[in-house]
């Protein structure tokens, strides 16, 4: 049976009077895809954000393996082995998709901020960066300026830059988000991919891209967990039903 990899307890986060999340708890287990969905507002992002590092709680904790992320910096849990994607796509336009690699993978080494350093460390950032390129299927787009990309390819690059600083788990946070049929298709097949070697966290308001590719699903509702379970059993979740999947609302 797998192993929990992150762990949350009684995870919040507030702003002020509004409280995003609220004491989540939820055992994300190893070599598994777990989708994170709920209707607008329901405190999807803020818990990607706490899980990476770019928010920081206002109570609760989140152990990756035998890590305390909880009050980590972003770097600091990109280091550890976490790797992050956003709604809106960061990568760097003017740059190739090598170029674009080789930074994720320089952020990865203990030499980052070392300018000067011997040739064998330059060759180890690039055959990080082409291996990237490769496991995002861009191999054959290695000195293309990202501009030049379509939005699909783009958000592929995007894949490719976390890919290049070996995490083990992999945060995406509505990697289908403005594609068409074909390019979300593409997007699914490498989340297939990139599951059989690392664990996942997605949010994805695409419902048949989540059950397509989800071992377990987690429902947010206002903050708070509604369910967690097989894609089975959320389908026929009655509560879930209610509260979001019969709704027709979308996702956050």
């Amino acid at each position: 049976m797998n192993q929990p990899l992150l762990v949350t307890r009684d995870l919040t986060k507030s702003f002020g009077g509004l409280v995003a999340v609220d004491s989540v708890s939820i055992d994300f287990l190893d070599s598994q895809v777990h989708a994170i969905i709920g209707p607008n507002g329901a405190g999807k992002t803020t818990l990607i954000n706490l899980l990476s590092g770019d928010l920081q709680p206002t109570g609760g904790t989140v152990t990756f393996k035998d890590h305390d992320l909880t009050r980590q910096s972003d770097f600091a849990v990109s280091q550890l082995g976490v790797g992050r994607s956003y709604q809106k796509t960061n990568i760097f336009p003017e740059l190739t998709c090598l170029q674009n690699c080789w930074l994720g993978a320089q952020s990865r080494m203990k030499t980052s901020m070392r300018f000067f350093r011997p040739a064998k460390a330059y060759d180890e950032v690039r055959q990080r960066a082409e291996k990237a390129l490769g496991l995002c299927g861009l191999e054959g787009r290695i000195d293309t300026v990202a501009s030049a990309m379509s939005y699909g390819e783009q958000r592929q690059l995007e894949i490719g830059m976390m890919l290049a600083t070996q995490p083990e788990l992999l945060l995406l946070d509505e990697p289908l988000a403005g594609m068409g049929t074909d390019e979300s298709q593409k997007v699914i097949e490498l989340i297939k991919q990139l599951a059989r070697e690392h664990t996942v966290i997605l949010i994805e308001h695409d419902m048949d891209a989540v059950f397509a590719v989800a071992d377990a699903l987690t429902v947010m509702v206002n903050g708070r967990v509604l369910a967690t379970g097989t894609p089975d059993e959320i389908r026929a979740s009655q509560e879930v039903q209610d509260a979001y999947l019969g709704t027709g609302e979308d996702e956050e």
